[in-house]
């Protein structure tokens, strides 16, 4: 069947980038395409944004990605309801003081701040996207929502896709130079392509209910938590506050492996089971929703087809616990944006694009088998792990290694170990290549700002203020000789510094180099390479760097 048989004359449409998918994920890359001036189309068979409130932790790297994109501000204040809630409970019921917390606080006196500007932020989907598309939109962004892919076609030179307005019926020819997936775990695009997926697979299943309880404020009193695990053996599930006063989410366990059906989860039983679970028997329950949802571990074998890249849950699904997968999804979208505009504004060649596979697909692994040993630690309800999966070293071992402290052993960086561990047992922000950036307060023309803040819409170098290393010379000459968005600052109490670190902060030290050295970060904000010293010929070295980084050889 030709999809366009009912419209004589379609239209075509050109444009750099085609994005499937308007969720989290899929928006976030438009932003980040937005503020790199690629220009893009969105298409989104849902008439708007997410109405449930779901999918809240946005973790530190998300949101250090968000103050990059100008939005950080619009989002804390979508989120200002939950502000307070830190805390992660694991109670039998809420009446009475029986329970433990698994941990109290997100960041318990203040130690982030050592390495971030940012912080966590518990924003519910419903909640973020829109701060997402509004920004999106004032950058540029042609978003459709309302509008399902019907089909597209890949070749060497593009791809070519049909898109129908469900409103209108009309089709729409879209011809761009690249597509991005970003339509979910059970992508038509993925499926069309014929990537494989590989672990463990199906986790659990939940049914998330919402409701609206007036007096279940004063059960839960001042306890201001995340998320809290109530184990009672006959009605387990997890309570989420939506406004901390009459509005709530449930998820209880689903099994459908045992011919459990939806149906099943009527009403009556659902305040029964909220009921029993909290440990009020006559709580006032007014159910308004529900829906299920499906807990998995599985990553697609490739996130690249020619000239369509998966991004999201359609490249990698994981147990929610921890709201790894969000994350993960929103920072494929950043690594994926810069190299796409690199690429289409002629600064690298093609094969800097592969490093995208190269460099998120182990992530994605990585971080899906921590999700789900954090399900373990959590006793998750409904997740009975089989043998193996998860497990060990407590309800808070290694979160801000998975955060924060990935790497990127292989793809577009050079002098990286690539035996280094992907997650690795410490957090160490200390410049090697492939690792992120470290934060370092600093002041620019009198205005303090983090050094993370540079880092967005060009390379970046940074070297000392003693002019006889040559490093930032020859970085100035090498933008313009290879037309390449370089910036470059010298950091020190010197007059000839653009960059003054506060304290006695010293910025060499922080980024594992000498005074005479130089590092060299991406757009992303992630260490491309790094020289520990001068070098006899500082032009030639960075020169060889930069062609080995943008694949221009």
């Amino acid at each position: 069947m030709n999809p366009r048989t009912d419209q004589a004359h379609p239209t075509t449409h050109q444009v750099p980038v085609l994005i499937v998918g308007g969720s989290l994920v899929g928006l976030s890359t438009s932003l980040f395409l937005g503020r790199l001036g690629v220009r893009h189309t969105l298409v989104e068979r849902h008439a708007g944004t997410s109405i449930h409130p779901r999918g809240r932790g946005n973790n530190v790297r998300t949101m250090e990605l968000f103050r990059a994109a100008g939005v950080e501000p619009g989002i804390r204040q979508a989120a200002a309801t939950l502000a307070d809630n830190h805390g992660i409970l694991q109670a039998p019921t809420l009446v009475g003081d029986a329970g433990e917390w698994l941990f109290k606080e997100i960041d318990a006196g203040g130690g982030l701040a050592r390495f971030s500007p940012s912080s966590w932020c518990l924003c519910s989907q419903n909640d973020l996207e829109p701060v997402l598309l509004e920004q999106a939109k004032q950058l540029g962004g042609d978003l459709r929502y309302g509008t399902e892919l019907m089909s597209f076609d890949s070749d060497p030179s593009g791809v070519t896709a049909v898109v129908k307005s469900r409103q209108t019926g009309e089709h729409t020819t879209i011809r761009a130079d690249y597509l991005v997936a970003a339509d979910g775990p059970r992508s038509p695009v993925r499926e069309q392509l014929g990537i494989a997926q590989g672990g463990p697979g199906d986790l659990f299943h939940n049914v998330s209910i919402t409701f609206r309880s007036r007096d279940l404020a004063e059960v839960v009193g001042e306890r201001r938590f995340i998320v809290c695990y109530l184990t009672s053996p006959d009605a387990d599930g997890a309570l989420l506050p939506v406004d901390n006063r009459e509005n709530w989410v449930f998820h209880a366990p689903w099994h459908p492996e045992q011919g459990e059906t939806l149906e099943e989860f009527t009403d009556e039983r659902c305040v029964a089971h909220i009921r029993r679970a909290v440990g009020v028997a006559d709580l006032d329950v007014q159910i308004t929703g529900r829906a299920p949802w499906h807990a998995a571990q599985r990553v697609a074998r490739s996130y690249r087809a020619g000239r369509v890249f998966l991004a999201g849950d359609s490249a990698h699904e994981m147990s929610p616990t921890g709201a790894f997968g969000s994350n993960t999804g929103i920072q494929d979208a950043h690594n994926l944006a810069w190299k796409l505009a690199a690429v289409l504004d002629g600064w690298a060649g093609e094969g800097l694009l592969d490093s995208y596979d190269a460099e998120r697909r182990p992530v994605a692994e990585a971080t899906s088998a921590r999700a789900a040993a954090r399900s373990v630690e959590h006793s998750h309800p409904g997740f009975a792990p089989p043998p193996g999966v998860g497990g060990g070293g407590g309800p808070q071992r290694g979160i801000l290694n998975v955060a924060l402290g990935y790497r990127y052993p292989q793809g577009a960086v050079v002098g990286a170990d690539p035996a280094t561990p992907v997650v690795p047992d410490g957090l160490d922000l200390s410049g090697a290549p492939g690792s992120r950036a470290p934060h370092l307060p600093v002041r620019r023309r009198g205005e303090l700002i983090s050094t993370l803040d540079l880092y967005e819409r060009s390379f970046v170098l940074l070297s000392g203020a003693d002019e006889a290393s040559g490093w930032h010379e020859a970085a100035l000459r090498l933008a313009e000789a290879m037309s390449v968005p370089l910036a470059s600052y010298r950091v020190g109490a010197g007059s000839g510094a653009e960059l003054t670190p506060e304290g006695d902060a010293d910025w060499s030290a922080a980024h594992g180099t000498a005074p005479t050295g130089a590092v060299l970060v991406r757009p992303d904000g992630f260490v491309a390479w790094r020289s520990p010293g001068p070098v006899p010929d500082a032009e030639s070295a960075l020169r060889d760097v930069l062609t080995t980084l943008l694949a221009k050889a």
